[in-house]
């Protein structure tokens, strides 16, 4: 007897792990598993990840989704796949990997970033619709022509991180054009490649992918697939998108003025658009819905902040002890601030050297008032973000949290309180369960975009401002961002001092 074909499986390559979600029809969760990714960091700025590694992850995660759903793999319909905007993977002329990707939180292309502006940065916003800085695909391209010439030239392929991943599946060579945009090296009128973009930095065109829609089925998983990964050869896969892309679309984002913020390696901020709204640096992208557009700013270091923190002074409690702790301290943390800038910061300062720190601590301040305080700090740098999308005239009411974060009933409290935002938490609230909506949409599990959101998407809580917080979250705020603005000249000078 032939399988039922009713479940979906969404991949995610993030920047601390690789997930794998099994869901149902209904949008209910049957198995997931995940595996962690380690980031190198050979120079101060720099962020990098060998590809193989994915794989490997992958190979790992996805077997063991699929036995943690109690399902045979023939009974998936479809696997969609998402991981984060701008890495780019260059491929020879063999499909050899030939340097490690850089991620989007590298820095090393400042120079670049600022000559490009310089030369044609009208242009790149009227075309691609946002301002370019080294997080951006076409910095990155740039600075390793310069340094890398020997690997350049042997260039037959770029892809974006999840069509590799991909192309591992099916042997197909195709992406979606929210990451042709994620690349700054798109034609938001043609949505495909600009020609015009890619001659700023002598870019071959014919290297490029070509482009189709998140939820068209591109290929099958090929037989050496199935047997590495575990799957089902010739399970249809679809394109998929950008991870902020599906998992904006997967909360139920779906509407102008819909808003989400995004707790995970960064933090990110979202809004529902109509139109592309184009507000540099404030990036704006494509939606999973045709006509819908959305903006999204970030900051560089969010979870993986959180982490840090957490390996230093809360190794033997983990995330559940320090949130504990966390838990147990009025807001204000007695006075003690935190600066999440361990590697610098994009939205709003798009600096790179500035640095993190714990101010104000006395010796009444012990590891509990450090847990707290990171948790507010982060919240502040949600906060500018904020702030800064009002300045330019959107405004919020209601949103989405997505993201590891969410987990922690503290950190919710506290992200509403500082940013006077009501935050609710879906139920399924990641970019492998949007991806594998993705996936059902273009396998036709469901009628199409909006019929999935209706048919999956539901709401565990929500956590509104308190009244009695905000008056101390207002006052720490803006000395938060008064010491900010102050020691970045002495950021600035310990940065020429030790970092080569």
């Amino acid at each position: 007897m032939a399988a039922t074909k009713t479940h979906l499986l969404g991949v995610d390559l993030g920047a601390g792990s690789l997930k794998a979600s099994v869901v149902r029809a209904d949008g209910s969760l049957a198995g997931e598993a995940a595996q962690p990714l380690a980031t190198a960091i050979p120079h101060f700025g720099w962020s990098e990840q060998d590809p193989a590694e994915w794989v490997a992850a992958f190979a790992q995660a996805v077997p063991q989704a699929i036995a943690a759903a109690g399902i045979a793999p023939s009974e998936i319909a479809g696997i969609g796949l998402s991981g984060g905007a701008h890495i780019p993977v260059l491929l020879d002329a063999q499909d050899r990997v030939l340097r490690p990707a850089i991620l989007w939180n590298d820095q090393r292309s400042a120079a670049e970033a600022r000559e490009l502006h310089e030369k044609a940065g009208q242009l790149i916003i009227e075309t691609s619709l946002n301002r370019v800085n080294p997080t951006w695909s076409l910095a990155m391209l740039l600075w390793l022509q310069r340094h890398e010439p020997e690997v350049i030239r042997r260039v037959a392929k770029l892809m974006i991180a999840k069509d590799y991943l991909r192309f591992r599946l099916t042997g197909t060579w195709e992406t979606d054009f929210s990451d042709v945009l994620g690349a700054l090296m798109s034609d938001w009128r043609t949505r495909d490649w600009s020609p015009a973009l890619c001659k700023l930095i002598d870019w071959p065109v014919a290297t490029l992918p070509p482009v189709v829609e998140p939820s068209a089925v591109v290929g099958g998983v090929t037989r050496a697939a199935a047997a590495a990964f575990g799957l089902a050869e010739g399970t249809p896969v679809v394109c998929g998108s950008n991870d902020t892309t599906v998992e904006f679309y997967g909360v139920g984002a779906i509407e102008p003025g819909m808003g989400a913020i995004k707790l995970a390696t960064a933090g990110v901020l979202f809004l529902a658009a109509d139109r592309p709204v184009v507000n540099p640096p404030i990036s704006c992208y494509p939606h999973i819905l045709p006509g819908l557009w959305y903006t999204a700013t970030g900051t560089n270091a969010c979870a993986s902040a959180h982490r840090w923190v957490r390996d230093q002074f809360f190794a033997a409690e983990g995330f559940a002890g320090m949130d504990q702790l966390a838990a147990g301290v009025a807001p204000g943390s007695g006075g003690l601030l935190f600066h999440p800038y361990l590697q610098g910061e994009r939205a709003p300062y798009w600096d790179p050297q500035l640095r993190a720190n714990f101010l104000g601590l006395t010796m009444r301040h012990g590891r509990a008032e450090i847990a707290r305080a990171t948790y507010e700090g982060i919240a502040f740098s949600i906060r500018d973000l904020v702030e800064q999308a009002r300045g330019f005239g959107q405004s919020f009411g209601t949103v989405k949290l997505l993201g590891g974060g969410a987990k922690s009933a503290t950190w919710r409290q506290i992200l509403a309180d500082i940013t006077g935002l009501t935050i609710e938490r879906p139920g399924n609230g990641d970019a492998s369960f949007g991806a594998a909506l993705v996936a059902g949409v273009g396998v036709g599990l469901f009628k199409n975009a909006r019929a999935a959101v209706a048919e999956c998407v539901t709401t565990l809580d929500r956590n509104e401002p308190r009244g009695e917080n905000r008056a101390v979250y207002e006052e720490l705020y803006a000395i938060y961002r008064e010491a900010t603005q102050r020691l970045q000249e002495l950021d600035h000078r310990l940065h020429a001092l030790f970092v080569k």
